[in-house]
């Protein structure tokens, strides 16, 4: 696995990265009511802005990414006695169906086969579980600077439609945030129930 954040992971905690991942929280906590026995898993968890928000909230949370050096950020944050797990890797690497609440923000776009790992969550995660993700909406490509990324941005339409093959209950999905570089990017988040 090449970790495209080696130069990138120690300085990830900047003020625009911190506000965005509260709006997430926020907009999440509007949408779901968290229980002290779940289990969660962030995917493309980075240096835990997110999950470390919602471990409060839940019993467990799995941090997941394939950068080792984001996770060692994380890892840097933890005192040893909290509920984590901490995993190097793939989300497909994750096999068992416990998951109360699966969440990521901005990590889909990274994500190469989207309907593969659509496919993979619905296998995880437990009937009448929770799935929340943000990301961009369809850009031109100038948020990664033109980058080959495999995804710039998503029809949320579609995206949504993926989730319902994959067995899931669309809840809603709408535009929450502008994410401002040079221009203003709109950021949508998605809302879907395990059946």
């Amino acid at each position: 696995m090449n970790d495209t954040f080696v130069a990138k992971a120690n300085e990830w905690d900047n003020p625009q990265r911190m506000a965005m991942a509260k709006k997430f929280v926020d907009e999440l906590l509007k949408n779901v009511s968290t229980k002290q026995d779940w289990k969660a898993l962030e995917l493309g968890a980075g240096t835990g802005l997110i999950g470390l928000q919602i471990l409060p909230l839940v019993e467990k949370v799995v941090f997941e990414d394939t950068s080792e050096s984001m996770l060692n950020v994380l890892k840097q944050k933890l005192s040893g006695d909290e509920h984590v797990e901490i995993l190097h890797g793939e989300v497909f690497d994750y096999k068992k169906q416990d998951i109360d609440l699966m969440f990521s923000s901005m990590a889909f776009h990274h994500i190469e086969e989207i309907e593969k790992t659509i496919q993979h969550l619905s296998a995880i995660t437990k009937p009448g579980g929770t799935v929340v993700i943000a990301d961009l909406v369809t850009e031109d490509g100038s948020f990664h600077s033109f980058e080959p990324i495999p995804h710039r941005g998503f029809d949320t339409a579609k995206l949504a439609e993926e989730f319902q093959n994959a067995g899931f209950e669309v809840k809603s999905v709408y535009v929450f945030n502008k994410v401002s570089k040079a221009i203003d990017y709109d950021q949508f988040i998605l809302i879907a129930q395990r059946k």
